[in-house]
């Protein structure tokens, strides 16, 4: 007899999860409620697929964080970032390292990595039906809907990878939510986006400015990273990497001299020449540029003397997160109390979950993808596991 496998959803954790089942043989049918596959795969490619970050391996877990899920890091043990550039590169994606540890691949963008990955996963007997919209259970029965209307698919293993609920336009809205238990899932919040700041009118002319050569805290997060300045408030890199900080009501401050000590910077700012105005002293005593000048004048001022101490720690004051269609990424989720350690569903026999529809954070940098290649690889590889158990117990029957 056939064993038969139904996947939901065909993000990257969805594919992953699809090409281990299929390499052991079991025949698998992926369903995909948008008209393509991985369709936020795509759109993080336009910008460059980072793909993963190489560093070691304790560094690298530290990014999910100090409770991390014992599920979620022997998942990232067994697919952390050689393993993804090996992946990449055995379908045929030559790869680089950016000087931040950042791995692309050569082309930067994602298509011709999912183009050859669904060559393989055809190959392989993967069957990828688009415009499928997974709707719950009626019983043991999956119910998809497609243009003709509701039907009933049952399998014998079931991956459930349904994304987040961020980009709703991209297919990931967060409906299968209301089809699980109330206590087993987390609310969902934005996760890596950026904060919302009613500017003033000055501040026009430096939207779309980039604010680099500085340190941004928030909490016991870091970062040493860029962030922009854009009419909606502030994003980027910098700002996501410190953003779960900042949503749970952590100040978020930056440094704008992070080489120079407080010391060096009070020493500076008095050696004020009397014609030089605030702005021509900050840009020669400390080379601060517009954008950096700009901010300490939008929430710094009056400057009463403590002008050092506020570019050693500018608070910038902001409205809250950008709203959630809009974050990159999504905290909450199902959570991990509701899963074995294998990823399968407490409460249904052979279905699992992977990916972002899972309740773990991240920062952008590698990390997200890496996180639902390895969950997508890891409940197939379990649920493989338990097909086997079950075909030897009938067996020795």
């Amino acid at each position: 007899m056939v064993t038969r496998a139904a996947v939901i959803g065909a993000g990257p954790a969805g594919l992953m999860a699809a090409d281990v089942l299929s390499a052991h043989g079991v025949a698998v049918t992926v369903y995909e409620a948008m008209p393509s596959p991985a369709r936020k795969f795509l759109m993080a490619g336009k910008s460059g697929l980072n793909i993963t970050k190489d560093e070691p391996f304790e560094p690298f877990m530290q990014a999910y964080g100090a409770s991390m899920p014992v599920a979620l890091r022997r998942a990232l043990e067994g697919f952390g970032p050689a393993e993804v550039m090996a992946w990449a590169e055995a379908l045929g994606q030559s790869l680089f390292t950016g000087s931040s540890g950042r791995v692309f691949p050569t082309v930067m963008k994602a298509s011709p990595l999912l183009r050859a990955w669904l060559a393989r996963l055809t190959s392989q007997g993967v069957v990828l039906e688009r415009r499928a919209r997974w709707e719950g259970w009626d019983g043991d029965a999956l119910l998809i809907r497609r243009d003709g209307g509701v039907e009933r698919v049952r399998a014998d293993v079931t991956i459930l990878a349904a994304g987040g609920a961020s980009w709703p336009r991209l297919g990931a809205d967060g409906a299968w939510a209301g089809w699980m238990g109330a206590a087993d899932v987390a609310p969902f919040a934005p996760a890596n986006m950026g904060f919302e700041v009613h500017w003033t009118p000055h501040m026009a002319r430096h939207f779309g400015a980039p604010v680099k050569g500085c340190v941004l805290r928030a909490g016991p997060l870091e970062a040493r990273a860029e962030f922009v300045i854009s009419a909606r408030g502030i994003e980027g890199g910098g700002i996501y990497a410190i953003s779960k900080a900042v949503r749970e009501g952590a100040p978020l401050v930056v440094d704008m001299a992070p080489d120079l000590d407080m010391k060096a910077v009070v020493e500076r700012l008095a050696k004020r020449r009397r014609k030089d105005t605030v702005t021509a002293h900050l840009r020669k005593a400390l080379r601060l540029d517009p954008a950096k000048i700009a901010l300490l004048q939008e929430f710094g001022r009056p400057f009463d003397g403590d002008l050092a101490q506020k570019i050693k720690g500018l608070e910038l004051r902001h409205a809250g997160p950008r709203p959630l269609a809009e974050a990159i990424s999504t905290a909450g989720g199902l959570r991990f109390s509701a899963l074995d350690d294998g990823l399968m569903l407490r409460g249904r026999n052979m279905v699992f979950a992977a990916g972002e529809m899972l309740d773990w954070e991240a920062p952008t940098g590698g990390y997200l993808i890496t996180a639902c290649l390895a969950t997508g690889r890891y409940a197939a590889l379990a649920a493989c596991q338990r097909l086997a158990s079950a075909a030897g117990a009938v067996g020795a029957e």
